[in-house]
């Protein structure tokens, strides 16, 4: 690996069969307010995008509906029916069903808005997530996977987005939580497993989330904040750059290629936390819970940049 991410891998037996339980990968989430109607068909470009640059193959399993891993065939035809049901569309699909492999592909599409929220109804949103290996950024290159991360956006609605360095996982688990915790506190480049993601895609509306590699905005945010020019002027740190994806939409790269940190090296990212400090007042501040972290790790590891 780089110097600017450590490769970090748990492997646990079951029953002889060596399973990758936690590794590190390239996490790329957009939050699109509105409703599955409205973002289907944009979000199945980019899934098309995403297996051309991976290869058709390079997803192999889905949840169906009654939540078991079943096998994906070759045109993925299970995933696009689901992508243009009217009634919305909850869709889990990696490489495959019992080790993690840094590839996979998640949407949350909602038709109406859950009963969870009918109380106390939160602004409307869509949520669609892409895994990248860091083995595909050693072999074609940063440049190339920024390339494909900026066109997996290109025509998305978005309110927000990141690509950046993160943990996947099955989840928060005996053999898991322990190097969460450690690796988090040490590398505060790497994001940690999203938890009750529900939650948080109808929750976050069009707050962000902490800086990454490559930081997505739209409106409103960077409407306040002046626009890509305005927020341009803002940034000033070597490496910084602001792209335009559209009058309304860019995308911030702190560097070229994302970087984990090191607390203990001295290594800080100050790029990442002058960005954070431009975007504080619209920080997402998580509620409820969040994998094995209590309320005060939650707080300490959100404001990592701060």
């Amino acid at each position: 690996m780089t110097e600017r991410y450590p490769r970090i891998r748990t492997v646990i037996d079951i029953e002889g069969e060596q399973i990758t339980v936690l590794r590190e990968g390239i996490f790329i989430a957009f939050y699109m307010p509105g409703f599955h109607g409205e973002v289907a068909s944009a979000v199945e470009h980019s899934l098309e995008r995403y297996l051309h640059a991976l290869r058709p193959k390079a997803l192999g399993a889905y949840v169906d509906e009654h939540g078991y891993w079943r096998t994906l065939d070759a045109e993925l035809t299970i995933l696009r029916q689901k992508l243009r049901d009217p009634r919305g569309a909850y869709i889990t699909a990696r490489g495959q069903p019992d080790s993690v492999t840094g590839v996979g592909f998640y949407y949350q599409g909602h038709a109406t808005l859950p009963l969870l929220f009918a109380r106390d109804p939160p602004q409307a949103m869509c949520a669609v997530e892409f895994w990248l290996p860091t083995e595909f950024l050693e072999q074609q290159g940063a440049e190339v996977a920024r390339s494909l991360i900026t066109s997996l956006g290109q025509d998305l609605p978005f309110s927000s987005g990141y690509a950046g360095l993160s943990f996947e996982t099955w989840g928060w688990m005996d053999a898991t939580t322990p190097v969460l915790r450690a690796r988090s506190l040490r590398h505060p480049g790497f994001d940690l497993p999203v938890s009750h993601s529900l939650a948080l895609y109808m929750s976050l509306g069009t707050k962000v989330r902490a800086p990454a590699w490559l930081t997505f905005l739209g409106p409103p945010v960077l409407n306040e904040l002046g626009g890509a020019e305005g927020l341009r002027s803002r940034l000033h740190s070597p490496g910084t750059e602001v792209h335009s994806l559209s009058t309304d939409r860019a995308v911030v790269s702190l560097g070229p290629e994302p970087e984990a940190g090191d607390l203990e090296a001295g290594d800080t990212l100050p790029h990442y936390r002058e960005l954070a400090r431009v975007l504080e007042p619209w920080r997402y501040v998580h509620k409820g819970s969040w994998g094995s972290l209590a309320e005060e790790e939650i707080r300490h590891w959100e404001r990592r940049f701060l």
